[in-house]
């Protein structure tokens, strides 16, 4: 049973690292889109969504990680920090 508290320490501390990435990546999206505000640029960009999905997925096949999940995750992602521009 110790070696699954330990464990769930762990998985603990990456869920920190990740909240905090996550806070991280909507803090500098906001600040997008306070740029995109003022160039009178759109919030959605389709090519860039379209080259981090493909970025996305290839990293995910090279960590040996299920793609379609961790696309669907990221698409997640993109949709709050879109929502925070």
């Amino acid at each position: 049973m110790e070696d699954i508290r330990k464990l769930r320490k762990r998985i603990d501390e990456v869920d920190e690292q990740i909240l905090h990435s996550l806070s991280e990546r909507t803090k500098i999206c906001a600040e997008i889109g306070l740029m995109k505000k003022e160039q009178g640029l759109p919030i959605k960009d389709g090519s860039r969504e379209k080259e981090l999905f493909l970025k996305v997925k290839k990293r995910a096949a090279e960590m040996v990680l299920n793609i379609a999940q961790v696309e669907a995750v990221y698409r997640k992602i993109v949709a709050m920090c879109t929502y925070v521009q």
